[in-house]
């Protein structure tokens, strides 16, 4: 149930503004897979076309954020966690997720990658010695189990895919390179401030693709994508700033726990998208493990509300 604020008169506006941008979200699979479909870009230039659109926005928050009166700066230990974070936890994450989208479906994609909150909570018990609870125990069953299910009955219906298992395994890679930096941030955005710490994380891992870009010999690739650069540019506009605006705005409104359930329409949006836009199947399995996935990580969220209310 959506939790209720007593100076919160517009949390009509903060429900739409945080659903559409969870929704924006979600298109990101759908535009991946519809480049890898329509046109001959490979993984890493896709990505480094979406991080330089991205960039200036980047720029920007970097900008504002350390232009504010009182803001205190980075101290040795800040820069080499929020860097480390950001080549780790952010530019290893997308190229996981954009390479293993080449093997596998948009919907399954979306559901291995939901599985980052339960990971963050593995990684948080493992190394923090934070104790997990009955109900976040639950919450954990109830995850797997819908993956599980859903991963099965796709694996059942993908039996020509050759790369199946490798584009999962990615993917799962993916997951848990992102909830080490859903952890790292966690610990140091209290310290520098949200607004940084995303900008300069940020800058780090477009400082990542980039080199990773140069090294591999793909410069000229840029000179002759022609129409091809589009699908970039949606990328870093449509499924990543415009929505990372949104999510922050409605936050502000219906705060970080209605954020968070909210969001949880992001697996079933990508499956009804990938069905409608890219003709993938929807089967009974995948439903019910959705289902199965959704509930499990707002259990978490649920448990763990007191830890994501802004500050």
């Amino acid at each position: 149930m959506l939790s209720k604020s007593a100076d919160n008169k517009l949390s009509l506006a903060g429900f739409l503004i945080t659903l559409t941008g969870a929704i924006l979200f979600s298109t990101k699979a759908i535009i991946v897979k519809l480049a890898f479909a329509h046109t001959p870009i490979d993984a890493l230039t896709l990505l480094t076309l979406r991080m330089i659109f991205s960039l200036p926005f980047y720029l920007a928050a970097a900008w504002i954020g350390s232009s504010k009166k009182g803001v205190k700066r980075f101290s040795q230990k800040q820069w080499v966690a929020i860097i480390s974070l950001g080549l780790f936890g952010y530019y290893l994450s997308s190229l996981f997720d954009f390479i293993g989208l080449q093997y596998i479906s948009a919907g399954l994609e979306r559901l291995i990658l939901f599985l980052y909150p339960t990971f963050a909570l593995l990684i948080n018990a493992i190394l923090f010695k934070e104790k997990i609870s009955r109900v976040q125990q639950l919450a954990l069953l109830l995850t797997y189990a819908g993956i599980a299910l859903a991963y099965f009955g796709e694996l059942k219906m993908d039996t020509q895919n050759p790369n199946f298992f490798l584009g999962s395994f990615l993917i799962f890679l993916c997951a848990l390179t992102y909830a080490s930096y859903i952890v790292g941030s966690g610990r140091f955005i209290p310290q520098v401030g949200v607004t940084k710490f995303t900008a300069y994380a940020m800058l780090a891992s477009t400082s990542g693709v980039f080199i990773h870009f140069a090294f591999a010999g793909k410069v000229s690739n840029l000179e002759q994508l022609g129409g091809y650069w589009w699908y970039g540019l949606l990328l870093a506009i449509i499924a990543t700033v415009i929505p990372t605006f949104l999510l922050s705005a409605g936050m502000k409104k219906i705060g970080s726990n209605n954020v968070a359930i909210i969001s949880g329409i992001g697996p079933v949006s990508t499956i009804l998208q990938a069905h409608f836009i890219l003709n993938e199947r929807i089967f009974a399995a995948q439903i019910t493990g959705t289902i199965l996935v959704v509930a499990g990580v707002l259990l978490i969220g649920w448990k763990s509300r007191k830890n994501l209310e802004p500050t």
